[in-house]
Parts: structure tokens; sequence; C-alpha cells
């Protein structure tokens, strides 16, 4: 079935034909050209504080980060469970082992109780862990000051996993610039796009310059291939660069537009018992790359699946929230800390249709069809 209203859909109305076509025309379309060093110099410079390294995924970004991290075999690295697996899949990759932690309920995101809890439950088996994975879910910030202050406590560093959460503040500081490195990306489906893509950033310029040699397959310095270490194909390439600075040109018309598509969702669905947002603290001002809800089905009558249903249907696009990783069939082994509530949130919530041109009239039409849910229900 084709989609009438796809889930997050990117939007080119700014220059990225003619920055593409200037990149084609270039010659440069692999992983050297103009279009690279304008994106990572236009992403620091917003960033302010960090220099950026531009990567082709975010997972590759997150790999590179832990591997600059020192992450190797036999060590141990805290992820939130309520994630998508790329968050974890790197500490495989690596030989290390995942520890997965609940949710708490508000952003959803980690939890810092837990986390520290957890934390002193491993170091007392011996085993110290050597990071932890904070993921800003749906581009909403996680609870970054405590969770500073239980890393800064234990002394173990934080990798802000900020792939959904370019653009979102946190005290007035970007996600991703917390911890002691973040990351991005910008895949097709991200608030801005480079196709595939992804950056990697930090505050520490030697750290940045190890990252920009590793990327490139550690090639040192010389006029014939010579490698001193193993590297990484992770550069991003020109061509898709070109379109990336496009986008980022237009960062702050996308935040504000999705700001406002999930401004009017609460609005339509504000006299709806029983479904729920994502709670925005004061503290935090997310990019609402994605508006998510929470369906009450003792309140509504109906599922977050019999919504999915019905929304495909009619040619809607919307999609579950992430199943907890410490509930896939790859980590039955792995251990977990905290109850049932990321577990309750992947059984209750669901994604709706928030791409930066959905329309007042789009919306409407999918809290229509919500009507008709609840009208299945009591009639």
């Amino acid at each position: 079935m084709s989609l009438l209203i796809p889930l997050s859909f990117p939007v080119f109305k700014g220059s990225e034909n003619l920055y593409s076509q200037q990149a084609i025309s270039s010659g440069h379309i692999a992983t050297f050209g103009s279009f690279i060093n304008k994106f990572e110099s236009k992403l620091t410079k917003r960033l302010k504080s960090h220099e950026c390294v531009a990567l082709n995924s975010g997972t590759s970004a997150l790999h590179l980060a832990m591997v600059l991290m020192g992450i190797g075999s036999g060590d141990e690295v805290i992820c939130q469970s309520f994630t998508f697996c790329a968050s974890a899949n790197p500490i495989v990759y690596l030989g290390a082992s995942p520890i997965f932690v609940d949710s708490e309920k508000s952003s959803w995101n980690i939890c810092p109780e837990i986390l520290e809890d957890t934390i002193l439950s491993r170091i007392s088996k011996g085993k110290k862990p050597k990071a932890i994975v904070v993921v800003h879910l749906f581009g909403m910030p996680a609870k970054m000051l405590e969770i500073m202050e239980i890393s800064i406590k234990y002394n173990i560093p934080v990798l802000e996993d900020a792939a959904e959460a370019v653009g979102s503040k946190y005290l007035n500081k970007n996600c991703g610039t917390f911890g002691e490195i973040g990351i991005f990306s910008f895949n097709g489906n991200k608030i801005i796009t480079s196709g595939g893509g992804g950056a990697l950033i930090s505050n520490d310029a030697a750290l940045i310059q190890r990252a920009r040699h590793l990327s490139t397959q550690a090639r040192e310095d010389l006029p014939y291939y010579h490698h001193l270490e193993i590297g990484y194909n992770f550069k991003m390439n020109n061509l898709a660069a070109s379109i990336g600075f496009a986008q980022l040109e237009q960062l702050d018309v996308f935040i504000k537009k999705r700001r406002s598509i999930n401004e009017r969702y609460r609005s339509l669905l504000k006299n709806f018992e029983g479904i729920s947002f994502q709670t925005e603290g004061i503290e935090s001002k997310s990019n609402y790359w994605l508006t998510t809800i929470l369906i009450d089905k003792e309140k509504t009558g109906f599922t977050n699946n019999q919504l999915r249903t019905s929304l495909m249907k009619r040619g809607i696009e919307s999609r579950f929230l992430w199943k907890p990783l410490h509930t896939q069939p790859i980590f039955n082994k792995t251990p977990y800390y905290g109850g049932s509530l990321c577990e309750k949130l992947f059984e209750n919530g669901l994604c709706l249709p928030s791409s930066v041109n959905l329309s007042l009239q789009d919306q409407e039409v999918i809290v229509d069809i919500i009507h008709e849910e609840l009208s299945k229900t009591f009639k």
C-alpha cells in the first residue's frame, strides 16, 4: 500500500538540489570535498562548545565513540533498554557486554535512580562499568543533570546517543554536549537528513583528531598507504554532506514546525481520556522529532495495535515505540535492572506522523480515525 501520510518523511525545500549538483560537478562525491568541511564547520559553529566529525551513520558514530572510549573485550557498558538496537549493538561489536536499565516515566529515558543502583550492583560484583550510554528518545532530553552527577560521582564517562535529538536542548545546552562524546544521526527519517549519515562530537580536540584518523581507515599521512592500527571506513561522503549542509541551514525552521505539530496533536487530543504524551520538563526543549502517545486501553477501549491497523488501512503510517532491548531474543541473557516501565511503554505507545510538511488537515484526519476507534467501543 502506498502511504498517503508517512511517519517521518524528508522535506527538501532549501538548497539541496543546488548543493548536490555542485558536489557532483566538482567530481568529489566520496570522502573528500568541500561540503564535508562546510557541514562539519556549520555544525561545530551551532554547537559552540564542541567540534564534530561527519560520519556515514549514527551507528558508525556510536561504534567509533566506543573505540575512542577504550571499550573492549570483557568490559561492561550500561545502556538504557528502551531504545533502538543500534545503541547497544556496537558494545557487542567490541566484545563488551551491555547492562540494560529501565526508564523513568516522564521523559521515558534512562532512570537516574535505577542507573545508580545498577552501578553499585555491578561494582559489588567486581565489574565497574566502563561507560554509560544515554539516549534522548524521540528528541526528548534525558535527565542529564542527575545523570552527569552520577557519572562524576563514580567516574564513569557518558556517551550521549542524541541520534534522534539534533537541535534538542537541556538547560539551554545542546543534547549531545553533556557527556564525554555525543553522536547524531542524519538518517532519512530524522529531523534533518543527509540520506545516510551521522556525526561524532566532543570538546576534546585531540579526541576529535583521532576520530578523523580512525574514520578514514587510520591511514598515515604519507604518499603511500601505510597503517599503524586498524581503522574504519566511517567517513561521510561529500554528496551526502551537501544535502546535510542544506538541511542544517533549515534546522531551526524544522524544529519550530515539529514542535507546532506536537502542540496541535496535544490540542486536538486534549479531551481524549486515556491518551497521554511524553512529558517535556521545564529544563528541556525537545525537537519533537516524533510525536508519541500512550493509549490506556482500559479507558479508550482500543489498543495501540488496533489504532495502528486502522491508520494503515487509510494509508497513514504509525509505529510502535521501541521494543525494550532486554526483551529482544538476541539479548535474552543480558542483565537488566529496573521494573516493567519500558515494557509498558512499548505495550501502550504509538508514534504518530510527524513530518515537517504535515498539515493541520492531515492531523485532523488522524484524530478523526481515533474518534472512530472510540465510537466502535462505546456505540
